[in-house]
This record gives structure tokens, C-alpha cells and sequence, in this order.
């Protein structure tokens, strides 16, 4: 397993850094897209295991559109389809048979938490990418994040004794928590001094660590919702790391914090 991760992460990390780099937008938001439909895909198999499929395709629809209008630049025309994650599938509930109509309020909070957690987040880094230097501050973000995780666990492995949450996830300690911010915010520095994205050290430096401590959040969270359904992974699409949810848990809780931080604090 350990070996899996580390090939998948070899293979994955050039690739990824080139379409976020250098390559075509809409490669990349084709794969901000098609992240986001499995990672629908992963949630409501934890917390829906029961939901009826049209209501699956109602939501890859709405996702569809909502990461098109995002791509084209309609942002208010993306924040309508936000309205519509509640409308449509209450509509198609009242409608529907009577053992559906009494399904209404648990089918629409499965498919706008899903929306609120996978899709909203992953569509912020589209609007991210709009911005001057976005694709620079996407791979910021990665890092980050990615380190951070890896730091994580090579100190909890080595290092880690007492148990950070036991009850939520068992391998994880204070000493991988620890060493995953460090490595976190200096990766964060370090990125920030080579690609000149501005701030003052202690600014990036804050940045980093607060992005790195969501990530761990987020990872935690992932965990809760896993251990909830009686998972360990989400999926297999990812040799050694499991399923897309797996993999982006940090960045989901991670990129709303960047865009604000983009939205205030950068020209």
C-alpha cells in the first residue's frame, strides 16, 4: 500500500502541476469537473447509501452547469444554481410518490450538503484561477496541503505516540499533526520566495499554517464521515490513497480560507 502511494503520487503530482501550471484551462476545469462528479459520487454512497439515481444524475447535472457558468465567468448565474440544489429536488419530490414526498427532506439535505462540500469548494478554485497569478496560488494551495499531509504521517510514523483523536481516526497523532504544520508552512515560505507571489513572510507564513491546519480539519472530517458509514476508503480510483475524496478532503476545507485570503489581502 505504502508503495502504491508513493508510485500514484509520482506519476500524478508532474502531471497535475503541468495542467495547473501551464496547461489548458479547460483541462483543468474539465478535471475540477470530473473530480467533483466522483467526489458526489463518494458522498452519497457514505451518507446516502439508499438515494434513488435520479436523484444522483439531478446532481450531476446541477454540477454541470454550475461549474460551466463559473468557466464562462457568469458568477451570478453559478450562485442561482446554488438555489436551485434545494428547488429542483424538492419540486421532484412533490411530484414523486408518496414514499418519496416523505424522503423530500432528507434527499435535498443529502444532495446540498454534497453540493456545499465537494462541489463549492472545488468550484471556488475555478474563480481562483481567474485571478492574476491564480494558477500560482492553486499550486500554493497544493503544496501546501499535500505536504502538509505527507509531513503528517512520516512524523506520526516516527515520531507520534499520543493519539491526537481515537475516536475519529486512530493512526493519527499529535506529533503528525505538529510536524505536518511545520512542514506545511515551510513549504508554504519556500514556494512563496520562488514563484515571488508577494506578502511579507509572517503573512505567507500565517497563511500557510491556517491552510495547512483546515487541511488537517478536513482530513479529520473525511475520517468522521468514513468511520460514520463503516468505510476505510472512499473509492479505489487512487492506487495507495483510496478514492478523490480521500485525496482532496484537505483542499475542500482549505480553499474557501485562499480565496479570501486572495479577495482581501492581494490586488
Amino acid at each position: 500500500m505504502h508503495l502504491y502511494r508513493w508510485l500514484t503520487s509520482i506519476v500524478a503530482a508532474p502531471l497535475l502541476v503541468y495542467i495547473v501550471f501551464s496547461g489548458s484551462r479547460r483541462i483543468f476545469y474539465a478535471l475540477l469537473f470530473a473530480a467533483s462528479v466522483k467526489g458526489l459520487l463518494e458522498v452519497f454512497h457514505l451518507i446516502a447509501p439508499q438515494l434513488p439515481s435520479v436523484f444522483k444524475i439531478i446532481g450531476i447535472i446541477l454540477n454541470f452547469f454550475f461549474f460551466y457558468f463559473l468557466w464562462q465567468g457568469l458568477f451570478y448565474q453559478a450562485f442561482a444554481m446554488v438555489c436551485l440544489w434545494v428547488i429542483i429536488p424538492l419540486s421532484f419530490c412533490l411530484f414523486s410518490s408518496p414514499t418519496v414526498r416523505g424522503q423530500a427532506a432528507g434527499v435535498t439535505g443529502s444532495l446540498v450538503m454534497a453540493f456545499l462540500y465537494i462541489c463549492l469548494p472545488l468550484g471556488l478554485l475555478v474563480v481562483i484561477d481567474r485571478h492574476p497569478k491564480g494558477n500560482l496560488w492553486i499550486l500554493f494551495l497544493l503544496t501546501v496541503i499535500f505536504i502538509s499531509d505527507t509531513g503528517a504521517f512520516y512524523f506520526g510514523r516516527f515520531f507520534g505516540k499520543r493519539k491526537l483523536y481515537p475516536s475519529v481516526s486512530p493512526n493519527k497523532t499529535w506529533a503528525g499533526a505538529v510536524g505536518g504544520l511545520l512542514v506545511g508552512v515551510l513549504s508554504g515560505l519556500f514556494f512563496s520566495y520562488l514563484f515571488r507571489l508577494g506578502g511579507f513572510p509572517l503573512q505567507v507564513g500565517l497563511l500557510a499554517g491556517s491552510l495547512s491546519i483546515c487541511g488537517q480539519v478536513g482530513d479529520l472530517v473525511e475520517s468522521m464521515i468514513k468511520r460514520n458509514a463503516g468505510v476505510k476508503d472512499t473509492g479505489r480510483i487512487l492506487p495507495g490513497h483510496g478514492g478523490i475524496l480521500d485525496r482532496v478532503d484537505g483542499v475542500l476545507f482549505a480553499s474557501p480560507l485562499l480565496y479570501l485570503y486572495i479577495s482581501w489581502f492581494t490586488p
